[in-house]
């Protein structure tokens, strides 16, 4: 808003002296060059406001609105003294008309397309154009340059002064406005594919305004009406570079300002560029309807390269999935580390990314993060779930069917020799054995004890089969209690593993096994007196896919560990009561 207030004025006052000066020059009715000179001059404050409103952020807008002002007061100014107004504010106005040359001559151009320079060695080109164009100013102010009544008799010490110093900066400022050309000819040789057609028009406009500047030059002194050279002269000084920048603007997209229609109505619209609320609103449709993790990631790299008009944009989680949108050129040029992965940004596909598109992708971090998160743990309880169901499978070859096969094979000998007692005896206790294996193998996969009794009760049949004296404490409360099979399989296999592994990897002589019901969460913590080990440099084994399986129920997994000090397992969902 505060933009718009700014804005607003400044473009009004430079458009009105744009059209009052020429008017008081001519009177009414004005020649046809007056009306020329009207119509191309107002471009340019209705450029600057339209960049200052829609990119305030960026200086080249209001750089382009203080060019119009300069070039409105100063014409304003030369009406003035046209109507026989001879006095220091009519001086001072038409002393602006020097300020409007040199921004569009050097600043225009040296800070095109977004209002920075180019690198930090153009802030000496830039210190020294300022100034020259001060002294310029500050010249024909002393002089009391006006084209209508020049000085008569000799000059003052402060006349002879001002014309020292006006030539002067006019002379710098003509060689400030060489180098800046033939550096913005290096940097549309050197510029993408898609930046080469905003600066052709920029070195075009250039070049028309400096062959204007030629005319008006040599029929400078001829009187304030030039004839037609010097008039096409002027109208190419004041109106090449704003008609260029327009053209940038409409159809090279500059500034990401673009011409086009929204809906199904005929609008002029500006900027199309969703907002972030929009993106954020596109992207969770979209990841609402792709229950894929894979499709999901993609959705969300095609919303940042949306957007923000990249060219192509990536999403790499921490495993390594990495899914491009676009095709992939050279390296990111902006890097946003989120939960579970980054964000990598291509370049734009016009100009470079602004601090406006920055905030847009810092404001998709959290859902972006999210996005990553589930993805990468749907990948991974994914693979958790074909990895359990391999090992099975193989269990069940390598064990249970092989006793099977064994058994089928020994019960047909038995009938082909007419097997006695002591053979039959040996049949009936392979058969047993093979239905314990089988039980056993049934309870990997969902404990009897789970299904009959509860938590506490599989939690103590499974712990009193262990080699290691292993304690388990719960509160009466919560013997009764049964919860749903997603947590209880899930605090069941949790604590099963974590025994498990202080049996295996710790070296445990002693385990203490906690259950409570605390908050709405139910929590189990498995401590051992074994080795310990440092958790930042060693795996978690198969307690990340617990993890991550308690993980997609609400609830986490923490490790406690230290080499010497045994191992403590943290555990908890949140459940109803």
């Amino acid at each position: 808003m505060s933009s718009r207030l700014v804005a607003g004025p400044l473009a009004l006052i430079a458009a009105g002296g744009m059209v009052a000066g020429p008017l008081l020059e001519s009177g009414l009715p004005a020649p046809p060059q007056q009306w020329a000179f009207i119509v191309l001059t107002l471009p340019l404050p209705a450029l600057g406001w339209l960049l200052a409103v829609r990119r305030p952020e960026l200086r080249y807008g209001w750089l382009l609105l203080a060019a119009a002002l300069a070039l409105g007061l100063g014409t304003f100014g030369v009406g003035l003294s046209a109507r026989g107004d001879a006095h220091a504010l009519t001086t001072a106005l038409g002393s602006l008309s020097a300020v409007f040359y040199g921004l569009t001559w050097i600043f225009v151009p040296l800070l095109f397309p977004d209002g920075r320079l180019p690198s930090r060695r153009w802030r000496a080109v830039a210190w020294i154009s300022g100034g020259a164009i001060a002294l310029h100013a500050g010249g024909n102010l002393a002089f009391g340059y006006n084209p209508y009544h020049p000085p008569s008799g000799p000059l003052s010490a402060t006349q002879w002064a001002g014309v020292y110093a006006s030539s002067a900066g006019q002379l710098t400022t003509w060689v400030m406005a060489v180098i800046v050309f033939c550096g913005l000819v290096v940097r549309w040789r050197r510029s993408g594919r898609a930046e080469r057609g905003q600066y052709a028009w920029m070195v075009g406009g250039m070049a028309a305004t400096a062959a204007g500047a030629v005319l008006l030059s040599l029929f400078h002194f001829a009187g304030p009406r030039y004839g037609v050279a010097g008039l096409v002269g002027i109208l190419a000084v004041v109106g090449s570079l704003p008609a260029a920048i327009a053209v940038a603007v409409v159809r090279h997209r500059l500034l990401d300002v673009r011409v086009g229609l929204r809906g199904s109505r005929l609008h002029l619209v500006f900027d199309l560029r969703p907002t972030v609320d929009e993106v954020l609103s596109d992207l969770g449709t979209a990841l609402e309807e792709t229950p894929e993790p894979v499709e999901q990631l993609a959705r969300l790299a095609a919303a940042v390269r949306a957007g923000l008009d990249l060219r192509w944009a990536a999403v790499t989680l921490t495993d390594g999935t990495r899914v491009v949108s676009g095709e992939q050129e050279g390296r990111a040029v902006l890097e946003l580390p989120v939960r579970g992965g980054r964000i990598e940004c291509g370049p734009r596909g016009t100009g470079p990314l602004t601090r406006v598109d920055r905030r847009l992708l810092e404001a998709l971090a959290v859902p972006a993060g999210l996005a990553i998160q589930s993805a990468g743990l749907v990948t991974r309880l994914v693979n958790a779930q074909e990895a359990e169901r391999r090992r099975i499978e193989r269990n069940i070859h390598d064990g249970v069917q092989q006793q099977l096969v064994a058994l089928i094979a020994g019960l047909e000998l038995a009938r082909a020799t007419g097997a006695g007692p002591d053979m039959l005896a040996g049949l009936r206790e392979q058969a047993r054995q093979t239905l314990t294996d089988l039980r056993e193998l049934a309870a990997g996969i969902h404990p009897s004890a789970l299904s009959q009794g509860g938590l506490v009760e599989a939690v103590e049949e499974r712990c009193s089969r262990l080699p290691v004296r292993t304690t388990v404490t719960s509160p009466p409360s919560l013997r009764a209690r049964r919860f749903t099979d997603e947590v209880e399989g899930a605090m069941y296999f949790t604590v099963s593993e974590a025994v498990t592994n202080a049996l295996k990897h710790a070296g445990a002589a002693t385990m203490e096994v906690h259950l409570t019901l605390d908050g709405g969460r139910l929590r189990a913590t498995v401590a051992d007196d074994g080795k310990g080990f440092d958790p930042r440099t060693q795996a978690r084994r198969g307690l990340a896919t617990l993890a991550d399986r308690l993980d997609a129920l609400g609830g986490s997994l923490t490790v406690d560990s230290e080499p010497g000090k045994g191992t403590r397992v943290n555990a908890w969902v949140p459940v109803d009561g």
